[in-house]
Parts: C-alpha cells; structure tokens; sequence
C-alpha cells in the first residue's frame, strides 16, 4: 500500500500593531499513513510579512493552501516526507525490541 502524506497547519501567530494582520509563525503538522500505520512530523515556520509585497495576502484571505505552500517554501519537504515513510517502514519492521528470553 502507498503511503499518503497529508499537510495541515494547526495554527498562526499574526502580528496586531500595523493592522495588516501579517502572519509571522507557521505551526506545521506532515501526517504520513500506510493502511493501520501513521506517523507524523510537527514544526514550526518563522516568516516576516510585508504588506508592501505584491504578493503580499491579507489575514482574511490566507488559506491553509497558502500557507502550506509558503512551510514548504522553508523546510524540505522531500526529506520530511522521506523521514516519515522510514518511521512507518520502522513500524512495520521494528529495527529493535524488548523483552526477557527467559521469560518468553
């Protein structure tokens, strides 16, 4: 089975002293699941707004695309993405395991 990745922003920190409502912190969540396994990579993003930019997108019309776009604009979505699949490939074939053999 393939696994499917799935990126969603848990929340934003806007700024609140120009009135341009500028996000300047990104908290990502990267969710990576294989039929009964998944696994997920949190963090965050610094970004500093300005309302000057032409590309600059108001608070009111940020979408969770935007701001997705703008994570993976700043971290590497390939090696998150590759570290996630090695956590699910962990879990299905555990490299370690406990126990006592005595008591097996």
């Amino acid at each position: 089975m393939a696994i499917t990745y799935t990126w969603t922003i848990n929340q934003t920190e806007y700024e609140t002293t120009s009135g341009s409502k500028g996000i300047q912190v990104l908290h990502w969540r990267c969710t990576a699941v294989d039929g009964e396994h998944s696994i997920s990579s949190y963090g965050t993003t610094s970004h500093i707004p300005d309302p000057s930019d032409s590309g600059f997108i108001a608070y009111d019309s940020v979408t969770e695309a935007n701001c997705i776009a703008w994570v993976q604009g700043q971290i590497d979505k390939d090696a998150t993405e590759a570290n996630l699949e090695k956590g699910i490939d962990n879990l299905k074939n555990p490299p370690t395991m406990s126990g006592t053999p005595w008591a097996a």
